[in-house]
């Protein structure tokens, strides 16, 4: 009986804190919602959730899997590319640009998954650089992808051939429901069997393999996975945007992407896209009054990010919060 008080006390904790959480889940989506109203440039905000898609795509893999990848701009450019070219040479529908970017990534994502994952720490961050760079190189060199200057003037489009896109308003809100349902689907993933031993193989890859688990399999799945959410990130933002740049494509929007997990905290749900926030809020506010220095404005926040906040900044305060439960709950034991 003794036992069974600090467990209920626990419990009643760890519910509070979910409750707080889906409390805050929903005040930042009614936020989004009426963000247009409140005077937000809808597109800025859409910018903003492409990235956290991107990012939260990246944390699947490096926070939930342990797989850092340094080549993640591959699947989001290339994604990118494939999009722009299929609605404004072929003139596909919207829905129809996209789905055609999910998959080029994503089976960009499973040859280079399958040449990457026998490999681990250093040797695979660095495999997925080099064929990311190759990637980049065929962006360069194909003749459908503008070289140097890019795809420029993608048309939005009407989706499904009745809603127009044209108008930032309808955009925006195609761009919020893409964001909600990939963060959910996440978010179900990693509470799946197959997220929990995602986790386990981060933890003690050794112990899963001696368990019985096909752990090649679960990381190449995983890795198809975040591929593929990286490029419904890179389509979204050639929609919104509308061109697609080498720069989708080069080695250092993989080193932003890192940078928003880091700085959000990695292995969280919201870390990556309260990094992303962060990261290009900084990077629209910053450009036109510090040019090129704001680079090294966002590299002095995240070392400032990494000595004061090692977890991230929503990992440190989901950490700070489990301390406070834990206290709470002491004196009842």
């Amino acid at each position: 009986m003794a036992s069974a008080l600090p467990l209920s006390h626990d419990n009643k904790q760890m519910s509070k804190a979910a409750k707080l959480i889906r409390i805050t889940y929903i005040v930042l989506l009614a936020l989004a919602l009426v963000a247009p109203m409140l005077g937000l440039y809808p597109v800025f905000v859409m910018k903003l959730l492409c990235f956290a898609i991107f990012a939260c795509a990246f944390n699947l893999l490096l926070g939930f899997t342990g797989l850092l990848s340094f080549g993640h701009a591959a699947f989001f450019g290339s994604a990118a590319y494939v999009t722009g070219w299929i609605i404004k040479s072929q003139g596909w529908t919207p829905e129809l640009g996209i789905l055609a970017g999910v998959v080029a990534s994503g089976l960009i994502g499973l040859v280079v998954g399958m040449v990457a994952i026998r490999r681990q720490g250093i040797y695979f961050a660095m495999i997925t650089l080099a064929i990311a760079q190759m990637v980049y190189f065929v962006c360069l060199q194909a003749p459908f992808t503008g070289g140097e200057d890019g795809l420029q003037g993608v048309p939005r489009g009407a989706l499904f051939g009745l809603l127009s896109l044209e108008s930032d308003t309808a955009m925006y809100y195609v761009v919020v429901a893409v964001f909600v349902a990939c963060f959910l689907g996440i978010a179900r993933i990693v509470r799946s069997p197959f997220g929990q031993v995602l986790k386990m193989i981060r933890e003690n890859e050794p112990r899963a393999i001696s368990l019985g688990y096909n752990v090649d399999r679960y990381k190449l799945l995983a890795f198809v996975l975040s591929a593929a959410l990286a490029g419904l990130a890179g389509s979204l933002k050639t929609l919104v945007m509308g061109f697609a740049t080498l720069s989708d494509a080069h080695w250092s929007m993989s080193g932003e992407v890192i940078l928003m997990t880091l700085l959000g905290g990695v292995g969280t749900f919201f870390g990556p896209v309260f990094g992303a926030g962060i990261v290009i809020a900084l990077q629209n506010l910053l450009a036109d009054k510090v040019g090129s220095w704001v680079s090294v404005i966002i590299g002095v926040i995240f070392v400032i990010c990494v000595l004061a906040f090692r977890k991230g900044v929503v990992g440190e305060l989901q950490a700070y919060m489990e301390r406070r439960r834990r206290a709470a709950a002491a004196p009842d034991a």
